[in-house]
C-alpha cells in the first residue's frame, strides 16, 4: 500500500492535465486503484517511458450510456490527452452472455436486433464525446492526442469454433478461483443463483483483453471498481497464455458528498448521456442544481481544468456562492463535452426560458426544441378562430374545468402565455406575442404547469 501511495504522488507541480502519467490524476479522484497494487511501479514506468495502449469496455444492455459511465470515458480522454492511444470497446457479443457485476438477479434477455441497434446507439455517444472534447475542450497546439479507437468485441467472437476456444483458453481457468469472484460469490448466495452464461462472462471479457493485447499491444485495461474481478480474469488468462506484464486501472463508483450512488435526475430518473432520453436541458440543470458540498469533487472528476484554476474558482465562488458560479461552469464543460456547442446553446435557451422568462428566447426555439422542452406537457392542436380570446385558449387547451375558475385566476395574475403575464381574460390573441413564429403558444399556469397548442 504504502509503494502504491508513492506512485499516487508522482507529480506535485501544477499541470494541464496532459502529461503522459496520468497516474497523477489519482489526487483528483479520478483513479481509484492499480492491479496488481505490488507492480504500480513497474506501471509508472510504463506510462512515463513510451506512449501505452489503454483499454476500456462499454456493454450495449441499454440504447444509452449513463453518467455513471462518463467517469471511465473522462479517464480515456485523459490518457488520449497524455498522448496515450485508447479504445472503447463495446461488448455487442458479451452482452448477449450478461455481467453478473453489481445483479442480484440474471440480466433480461436483449434480442440480437436490439444489440445491434444500442451497439450503434453507443458508438455513436462515445464518437461524439471525443469529438468535442477535440473541438471544444482540447487547446494544446505543442502536444497531440493519442488515437481513439472504437471497437465491437462481435468482431472477433463471430466467427470463433466454440470446441477450439474452450480447449485454448477455457483451460486456463479454474473453477475455484473463478467462484471466489465477489460477483460470482453474490449472485450464488442469492435466492435466484447464477446461470452458467453469467458465470462465463469472465473468460470472455478476459478474452477481450486478450485479444486486444495481440492485436493492438495493449497492455493496460480501465474499468470500474466493481470490475477489479474481471480484470484479475484477464490478467490471470495473459500471465498463463504469454507471461506478458499488463495492469489494471480502476475508477470510483459516482457518490455524491453523503456517499450515496449519483447518477438520477430530479425526478429519479437515470441521467442518460442520449439527448432523446435525458435532454441537454435537463442534463445542464442536473450540474447546474449540485450542492456546494458536492461541487468541487465534480469539478475535479468531470472538467479538465488545472489544479490551480480549480482553486481560483472556487475561491470565486465562495465570495458569493448565491451565483452557483462553479456550478455553472462545470454545467457548461460537460455539457458541452457530451451534448457539443448546439447542445450548450440549446440548455442555457431553455434555462432563460423557465428561469428568466425570456419571451425572446423562447421564439427562437424551433418546434422540435420546443416540444422537447415540454415533452411533460399536455398538447392539443387547435384551429385560430377570429377573435380567439385568452380564456378560450385556455379552456381549449384543458388548463381549466371551469370557466369561473379560469377567468379568477387569469384576473388574479396566474396565467402566462408565452412567458408573459396576462392578467385580460377577453384579450384577444396576438400572432407573434401569443402565437409564437412556429405557431405555437405555451401557456403557463401557476408556476410550473404547462400546457402547450399547436395552432393549424
Amino acid at each position: 500500500r504504502a509503494v502504491c501511495l508513492n506512485v499516487w504522488k508522482t507529480e506535485r507541480q501544477p499541470r494541464r492535465w496532459a502529461s503522459r502519467n496520468i497516474l497523477g490524476l489519482h489526487e483528483r479522484g479520478v483513479f481509484h486503484s492499480i492491479f496488481p497494487e505490488k507492480n504500480a511501479p513497474e506501471l509508472l514506468k510504463l506510462l512515463s517511458s513510451t506512449p501505452q495502449c489503454i483499454y476500456c469496455g462499454f456493454d450495449p444492455t441499454a440504447d444509452s450510456l449513463h453518467i455513471g459511465n462518463l467517469l471511465p470515458l473522462i479517464a480515456l480522454l485523459h490518457c488520449q490527452r497524455g498522448g496515450h492511444d485508447v479504445i472503447a470497446l463495446i461488448g455487442g457479443a458479451t452482452s448477449q452472455i450478461g455481467d453478473p457485476s453489481g445483479r442480484t438477479r440474471d440480466r433480461d434477455a436483449i434480442s440480437l436486433d436490439n444489440v445491434e441497434k444500442n451497439v450503434a446507439s453507443l458508438h455513436g455517444i462515445i464518437s461524439n464525446i471525443f469529438t468535442n472534447h477535440e473541438r471544444y475542450i482540447w487547446r494544446s497546439t505543442s502536444r497531440k492526442l493519442g488515437n481513439v479507437s472504437i471497437l465491437n468485441n462481435n468482431k472477433w467472437y463471430g466467427d470463433e469454433n466454440v470446441i477450439q476456444f474452450l480447449s485454448t483458453i477455457g483451460k486456463c481457468f479454474r473453477i475455484g478461483k473463478m467462484l471466489q469472484k465477489e460477483s460470482v460469490r453474490q449472485r450464488l448466495q442469492s435466492p435466484e443463483g447464477m446461470n452458467l452464461s453469467e458465470f462465463t462472462y469472465q473468460i470472455f471479457q478476459a478474452y477481450d483483453w486478450l485479444h486486444l493485447l495481440s492485436s493492438h499491444n495493449c497492455r493496460i485495461q480501465l474499468g470500474g471498481q466493481d470490475q477489479m474481478g474481471n480484470i484479475d480474469s484477464g490478467y490471470e488468462l495473459i500471465n498463463r497464455i504469454n507471461g506478458k506484464q499488463v495492469f489494471g486501472l480502476t475508477v470510483p463508483l459516482l457518490t455524491n458528498n453523503a456517499g450515496q450512488k449519483m447518477g438520477k435526475s430530479t425526478g429519479g430518473e437515470v441521467l442518460w448521456l442520449h439527448p432523446a432520453k435525458t435532454s441537454p436541458f435537463e442534463f445542464y440543470q442536473y450540474f447546474l442544481r449540485l450542492p456546494d458540498a458536492d461541487v468541487e469533487k465534480f469539478v475535479k472528476l468531470f472538467t479538465f481544468l488545472p489544479d490551480d484554476k480549480i482553486e481560483n474558482l472556487l475561491r470565486s465562488h465562495k465570495l458569493d456562492a448565491g451565483l452557483r458560479s462553479a456550478q455553472r461552469f462545470l454545467a457548461e464543460q460537460i455539457t458541452i463535452l457530451v451534448h457539443g456547442e448546439a447542445g450548450l446553446e440549446l440548455a442555457k435557451k431553455c434555462t432563460k426560458i423557465l428561469y428568466e422568462n425570456s419571451a425572446e428566447t423562447l421564439a427562437e426555439l424551433t418546434t422540435e426544441e420546443l416540444l422537447n422542452l415540454f415533452s411533460n406537457a399536455p398538447t392539443i392542436e387547435l384551429t385560430l378562430e377570429a377573435g380567439s380570446t385568452v380564456i378560450d385558449a385556455c379552456m381549449k387547451a384543458k388548463c381549466f374545468t371551469r370557466e369561473v375558475d379560469a377567468e379568477r385566476i387569469i384576473k388574479g395574475g396566474g396565467v402566462y402565455i408565452n412567458t408573459r403575464k396576462v392578467i385580460e381574460p377577453d384579450f384577444v390573441l396576438i400572432p407573434g406575442e401569443h402565437i409564437l413564429p412556429n405557431h405555437i403558444t405555451v401557456i403557463r399556469i401557476g408556476k410550473k404547469n404547462h400546457y402547450i397548442i399547436k395552432w393549424r
